[in-house]
Parts: structure tokens; sequence; C-alpha cells
């Protein structure tokens, strides 16, 4: 009997092995494309030729068929030409070099979503798209890479029980092999390709187990559409400004409910009419899950809105608006399904789901190519915030500018050290000279101390040392602080740590002699300091807050005259 769900696909006996030899090649390339000194990174066209190889070897062997095999290799390889120019430009674009921006993300987001796509259009030969070829093929796509990844793993840990059991006679050299690194891409490489190719020729298989993993996640639907509903419910009652002050980032937190949402309906639904969950509480769950995307996006945007009123535009804030439009537009054709359908709204949105699915990927594909430079648009607005006065030139993010806007951003920091005012110009060339982050955020931090820190005994002394340990994290960072005399040798810091009503205050003593050791090099790097056990202080403004020292007594237990445990009132 075939083990091949889809009878026009042809079984193919050597897939697993032909998978194989083709993932562990790309491996074994894809080291040697990374592979570079501790020293240096790696070279931009050298991370264009590794994302070449790897989306084209993964596309292919994830969607290979011998029906219209042609048509894959050209999939394959467009795709992976198509994200190793993406990933050209984009490791480009920002003055430290790396592939991994917004941009090269939303390419990758974008050929995930054209996988299933193609090979609905393949099977039927003809540009057509029906709901159930589709959304079987999403869902087998997903289970299989999941799979092929557990796999993976499975190989890893049974080949370094193997090499243990040798060790235990001697013989190292299969240890000796895994530590290697391009054995490792090797072996990672062939462990995919097979795993794929075995569960591709036993795909009745792998049907069995998406219908598995569908049927955990409906059975998850209602927990999440209690919580959801119960969520929104409550806001009435608690308001929002809680909401904006919880550690917990809103906009993030909103689209991923929305996204699970989403994914715990589809499972529900299934393909089609006759594959939906016959459960009223299910199918009811489901419509509740849909119908929360909308208000959670709107939330979102709410959130998102205040956000860019408060700090401005950046490139992280501008792909957030478009993730919420995303939303927002899944939420009105969910309400609009539910009109039309009630509780059959499945049979509505369906439809809708296709299209919204080759519009998203379309969306995706041009907003990952360089067309719209989101860094301008950020640099212009932080600019903006800048002359207008809304943050002063030693609150003003000028890392991000000379790392995070590219070409625009630091355009913009040699207008500002050319022709900027005194304050602003130093800072400027402080983020034009600066080799990486670290250095730039110690060198804005150190222009910036003396206005930071706030010192109660006029007796401080701020030596080089202790200006240099009050830059880093330990100290004041680049936030401002306060520092006041315990004694000839230590002095008090409080230092506000948080944001909104969760921000604190926290209280160290700083030992005068090791912050010149460290910075003598006598000692380790970091200055052990006392006292940040003391329980924080809420709503404090230092700027403003009266602080003083007072004698407290406090009790501790003796033993023969030793003391044992923590002192206590």
């Amino acid at each position: 009997m075939s083990e091949r769900l889809d009878e026009r696909t042809e079984a193919w006996p050597l897939r697993p092995w032909i998978m194989a030899g083709i993932c562990a090649a790309a491996g074994l390339l894809f080291h040697f494309l990374i592979d570079h000194p501790w020293t240096g990174g790696v070279p931009v066209w050298k991370q264009a030729a590794a994302t070449f190889v790897v989306f084209a070897t993964v596309s292919f062997v994830l969607t290979v068929e011998r029906l219209r095999l042609p048509w894959t290799v050209g999939f394959a390889v467009g795709w992976g030409l198509v994200l190793a120019l993406i990933g050209w430009f984009t490791a480009r674009y920002n003055y430290d070099a790396t592939i991994f921006e917004w941009p090269y993300l939303s390419g990758v987001f974008a050929v995930l979503l054209a996988a299933p796509l193609f090979q609905t259009v393949r099977d039927e030969g003809a540009w057509g798209f029906p709901y159930r070829t589709l959304h079987s093929h999403a869902w087998t796509d997903a289970v299989i890479g999941a799979a092929a990844l557990f796999f993976v793993g499975v190989v890893f840990l049974l080949a370094w029980l193997i090499a243990g059991l040798f060790n235990l006679i001697g013989i190292e050299a299969i240890r000796e092999l895994l530590q290697k690194e391009w054995f490792g891409w090797m072996l990672a490489g062939f462990a995919f390709g097979s795993a794929v190719g075995l569960l591709r020729e036993r795909d009745k298989l792998v049907a069995t187990l998406q219908r598995l993993v569908m049927v955990v996640f409906s059975v998850l639907a209602p927990v999440l559409a209690v919580s959801l509903a119960a969520f929104l419910a409550s806001i009435p009652f608690t308001g929002l400004s809680k909401f904006w002050d919880s550690w917990v980032p809103a906009t993030p937190t909103l689209l991923a409910a929305g996204a699970g949402a989403i994914l715990l309906a589809n499972a529900v639904i299934g393909d089609g009419r006759e594959e939906r969950s016959s459960s009223k509480l299910l199918r009811w769950s489901a419509l509740v899950l849909v119908a929360v995307v909308l208000p959670l996006a709107a939330l979102a945007a709410l959130s998102m809105q205040i956000r860019i009123a408060e700090y401005g535009w950046t490139p992280e804030r501008i792909w957030g608006v478009v993730a919420v439009l995303v939303a927002i537009a899944y939420g009105l054709a969910a309400w609009w399904s539910i009109w039309r359908g009630r509780l059959d709204f499945d049979d509505p949105l369906r439809p809708l789901q296709v299209k919204m699915a080759i519009g998203l990927c379309g969306v995706a594909l041009l907003l990952a190519l360089p067309i719209l430079d989101f860094g301008w648009i950020s640099a212009r607005s932080q600019i903006a915030r800048l002359e207008s006065g809304k943050i002063a030139p030693d609150k003003f993010d000028w890392t991000a500018m000379a790392f995070d806007f590219g070409p625009a951003g630091r355009e913009r920091l040699k207008r500002i050290a050319a022709s900027g005012s005194a304050d602003r110009r130093d800072l400027a060339r402080a983020a034009l000279d600066a080799r990486d982050r670290y250095r730039l955020r110690e060198a804005t931090a150190e222009q910036t101390l003396d206005q930071r820190v706030r010192l109660l005994s006029a007796d401080i002394k701020m030596t080089p040392a202790l200006r240099d340990f009050l830059t880093t994290w330990q100290g004041c960072g680049d936030e401002a602080c306060v520092l006041m005399r315990i004694d000839q040798q230590r002095l008090l810091l409080l230092t506000p740590k948080g944001r909104g009503e969760n921000r604190t205050v926290t209280a160290s003593v700083v030992d005068l002699q090791k912050v010149e050791d460290r910075a003598n090099g006598k000692s380790s790097a970091y200055i052990e300091v006392t006292g940040e056990e003391t329980p924080p202080v809420k709503g404090v403004d230092l700027s403003r807050a009266t602080v003083e020292i007072r004698p407290v007594q406090k009790r501790q237990a003796f033993i023969d005259g030793k003391p044992v445990g923590e002192p206590f009132r």
C-alpha cells in the first residue's frame, strides 16, 4: 500500500538519501562561508552567499516533489537569490555590519509564506489556491520542519552518546570529530535532509501527526478564548494606566496574543466545513478567538501611538506599525465573516485568509527590498525631537543614530558635528568615532556624567577612577544618580532602576580604594558593592529628594560570643 497521501505524487524511495546528501553538502559549504577568525567578522559577500545556500537548500528540500521538478528548482534558486540580495544590502546598511536586521527577517517571513503558496500552484499546475490544499501544505510544512529539527537534536545526542562510550575505552576519534565545526554543520544538514525525505515519503503518517497537533491546539482554544475575553472585559474596570507601566512590552504581547488566537482558531475550523470540529464549545471558542483579534490590534495600535508620540519613530516602531496594520486587517476580515456567517463564520473567512496570505507575502517581500528607508524616516523624526527641545542632548539616543538608522543617521550626525551647538557637537563626534555600541555608550555616559550626578557632599573628588566606575552598569550607567560621603573611605550611591510606577531607587556602598585598585588594574574588572539588598524606595525624584544618613540600631544572635546570621532590628 502506498504511504503517499496525494496519489498524484509518485513514490521516491531514494528521496531521503538524496535530500540528506544535498543538505550535508550545503552544511559543509555553509561552514566554509561563515568560518572566520575571532578577531574579524564575516565579509558581507560571504554572509549573502551563506544566505543563498541556506534558503535555496531548505526551500528545495521542504517543497520538492517529482511532479514539476523544474518548478521547485526555480522556486528554490529564485528565493535563495532574493534573500541573498536582501541580506547583502541589509549587512551593508548599518555601520556595524550584521545581516540580522528587520528587512532580512521580513524576507525570511515572505519565503515561509511563499512555500505553501508555491506548493499549491505546483500541485494544481495553474494559478489557483484551493483552501484545502493550501491549508494542508502550510500545516504539513510546519510539522515536517519542526519534526526534522527535533530529529537533528536527537542525532546529536546519539552521536555524543556514542562518542562517550568509545571515549571510555580510550578511542577519542569520534569525540574529536564532533568537536570540528565543519563536521557538526555537515551532520546537522545530513540529519535534517534525511528526516524531511523520510517524512515526505510517509506523508500519510505526517497527516496523522498534523491532525494530532490540530486536535491539541483545538483543545487549547477554549482556554485562550476565555482568557482573552476576560482580559478585554476587565479593561473598563482596571483602566490602562497600569497597562502602560507594566514590565511586559505591550505591543508585542498583544500582537502575540492575536497571532495565537488566529492559530488556534484555524486548528478548530480545519480545512473545510467537513473538517471543522463538531463541538459547539470549540466552534464558539474559535468565533471568540477571531473576534478578539480586532480589539487586541486596536489596543496594540494605541500602545504604539503612545510610544511614537513620546519617543518618536524608530525602525522597530515602523515595523511594529506594519504588524499592527496586518492584525487590524485580519480583525476586520474576521468581523465581516462573523457578520456574514454567524457561527459558520469560517466559510466566508477561508477565502479571505487565502487572499490575505498572498497579500502579506507580497508586502513582506516589498518591505524587505531596499525601497523604503525606515532609517531615514527614523533619523528625521529623532532629530526633529532634538531640535524642538523635546529631548535633551544628554538623553538623546546617539547610539541609534550611529548604528541603527543606516546612512541617513550617520549623515545627520555629520551635520551636527559640523554645525551643531557645542554640547551636541561633542556627542555627535563621539558617536561617529565609536567603533561599536559599547564604546559609544561609555563615551556618551562619560560626557554627560557631570549633568547626571548629584553630589551631596562637597568634599567628594570626581577622580578619573571614580568617573570611570560611575559610567559602568555598577555605577550610574546612563541614569541620574546621587553620591554622598559615608566616611573617608566609602560613598553612598543612590541609583534609579526600572520605569513608571515600578521605578525604584537602590542604595549601594562604594569602597573608594576598590575603585582606585580597579582603575590601576590591581583588582578584577567588577567591583563588589554592598547594600544592593536594601529595600527599594518607590516614587522618588533623586534630583530634588532630601537624602540623609541616619544611625540605625540593630540586634544580632550570638553563640559563645560569635555572631550567627544577619543583623535584625
